[in-house]
């Protein structure tokens, strides 16, 4: 099997992480609630995981390191809390709807205005330019995503920290598909209120974990509340963090999968992954140049673009292409993942695109197998080529 679907999820996994998975089920028991010695060790999971993050990311308090069940949970947490004293929300023109779905609901719910920027592929100064012009209609709580899901594009995330900065405005980061990829240090990003990340894409975490990084002094609003085994005899969620937003039973085997994913990551340096998704990337755009009818997505500028590379064909719907891969093992993804936005500023609302996102695990031999394949299915090659 030819595995490029990383940005879903990566499915390959360091194998330390599928081991403290099975060593945390049965080793650990529910957190905070008692001092034997199995709820004791899912505790130490916890703290050492918060530790790690915090390590990773530049975080300088690990109770601000918040466990949440995946991305979409982190944007949830994190837009609804800001939306409490915002009245007017900013966000990308390539949002996925793990931001774009809230922020519609709390504008809605908040009577709040919503300006979605101006922008372009790879066009860094025409979404500062917008932004800008969003700061003086009164945009008061900007949200970006750091790597686009569909075009690999890498947004300007530091000249736009610059510039709300000067403003005193908050950004809220979906790090869906940079976190574990691109070197991150909150600590020199002023005006990140919160970065919301997957544990199960480039952190090499298992499903179920994610985690948001909460950085602004203001006191959230939880989404849920229910036990935190602190506090208990207030009858609202404690003030302190990370109880504030943590209640219930936490997924400890998935953290404690998500640590080992986040060793390796550390261990692999982000750099070097980075470089390699993008090197594979390099390798299927060259390729794909000589397919007739294909349409890729590349950077003029390969260091703007991340692991992640759409493409369409003029001959057949993107669908067909996808499922005829996938009849050969090869695992990529078709549509509009998740993210009309993305596509109606690319202009490719009509089609949606074939998506590839090679991972830390996949080989430029795997790359050009699937180049291979796609000639094939484009009507180039015969049968005979391929092998």
């Amino acid at each position: 099997m030819i595995y490029l679907d990383n940005a879903a999820t990566t499915l390959k996994k360091p194998p330390a992480v599928w081991s403290a998975m099975r060593w945390a089920l049965h080793q650990a028991a529910g957190v905070g609630r008692s001092a034997h010695r199995p709820a004791i060790t899912g505790a130490e999971i916890l703290y050492d995981t918060r530790v790690l993050a915090a390590e990773l990311f530049g975080l300088s308090d690990p109770r601000r390191v918040i466990f949440t069940c995946n991305a979409t949970h982190a944007l949830n947490l994190a837009i609804y809390a800001m939306a409490e004293k915002r009245r007017h929300f900013a966000i990308s023109p390539f949002e996925h709807n793990a931001v774009y779905r809230p922020v519609l609901q709390a504008v809605k719910q908040n009577n709040m205005q919503l300006t979605i920027l101006n922008g372009e592929l790879w066009n860094d100064a025409l979404l500062l330019e917008s932004a800008q012009k969003a700061i003086a209609d009164g945009a008061d709580c900007f949200v970006l995503c750091h790597v686009s899901n569909v075009f690999g594009y890498i947004q300007p995330l530091e000249e736009l920290d610059a510039l709300l900065e000067e403003h005193g405005i908050p950004l809220i980061l979906d790090a869906s598909q940079s976190a574990g990829v691109i070197s991150m240090d909150v600590s020199q990003l002023h005006s990140l209120a919160a970065v919301c990340m997957p544990g199960h894409k480039g952190l090499y975490g298992p499903p179920g974990t994610g985690m948001l990084l909460w950085l602004s002094e203001e006191l959230p609003r939880p989404l849920l509340s229910g036990g935190t085994g602190s506090s208990s005899e207030l009858l609202e969620m404690p003030a302190l963090l990370p109880d504030r937003l943590e209640c219930g039973t936490p997924n400890v085997a998935g953290i404690a999968g998500l640590f080992e994913g986040m060793k390796f990551v550390q261990k692999a340096e982000q750099t070097e992954i980075l470089h390699h998704e993008q090197r594979l990337c390099q390798v299927a755009a060259e390729e794909m140049k000589n397919i007739p009818g294909i349409v890729p997505f590349i950077a003029p500028v390969p260091s703007r673009q991340a692991g992640v590379l759409s493409f369409y064909s003029l001959q057949l719907p993107v669908e067909t292409i996808a499922l005829r891969l996938a009849e050969q093992n090869i695992c990529v993804r078709a549509g509009l993942h998740c993210a009309p936005l993305a596509h109606q500023t690319a202009g490719t609302m009509h089609c949606g695109t074939v998506r590839i996102s090679p991972g830390w695990f996949q080989t430029e031999r795997q790359i050009r197998r699937f180049t291979a394949r796609l000639a094939y299915i484009s009507g180039k090659e015969t049968e005979q080529n391929l092998e």
